[in-house]
């Protein structure tokens, strides 16, 4: 018997007990949910930061003062999220983890962060983004951040 059947383990049963909740095509729906959660809360972290809880866009005082008093910070928890949703992604049992959703999320990340830096460059301090112009330098980072996560999804790719 191959060393591989001798486990008695499948590789479908190993994603099941594994992952949790599993669709009939081996996907973990739960993890799948879960990055996506995280990826869509994350931009709504920097969304609603940059829109209405900014100091300089506040439009009343009062409104949401925690969050205006994290200041920067909000863009560290925000981008952080989304991040760290794209990494949980490259699971096996997420469809961008297996087959061709690796190469996807690979180029994905790696052309997003590119992007993300060549736009930083070109615009300078000529162009108002809101949130290209309140990172400043910190640009870098969340280019180079989403780069880092396209090598996650490097490491999986057959």
């Amino acid at each position: 018997m191959p060393a591989s059947r001798s486990s008695g383990r499948t590789r479908s049963s190993k994603l099941r007990s594994e992952s949790g909740r599993e669709s009939s095509s081996g996907t973990s729906v739960v993890r799948s949910g879960a990055a996506l959660g995280l990826v869509l809360l994350g931009i709504a972290w920097v969304v609603v930061y940059a829109a209405v809880a900014d100091a300089n866009s506040a439009p009343a005082p009062g409104w949401l003062t925690w969050m205006s008093d994290l200041g920067r910070w909000n863009y560290l928890i925000g981008f952080g999220l989304v991040l760290l949703g794209l990494a949980a992604a490259a699971h096996p049992s997420t469809p961008l983890g297996h087959g061709q959703g690796v190469v996807v999320g690979m180029l994905g990340c790696f052309l997003i962060g590119l992007a993300w830096i060549v736009v930083y460059y070109v615009t300078g301090q000529d162009l108002t983004l809101p949130v290209i112009t309140d990172l400043s330098q910190y640009n870098l980072v969340v280019g180079i951040g989403f780069m880092a996560v396209g090598f996650v999804y490097a490491t999986h790719w057959e």
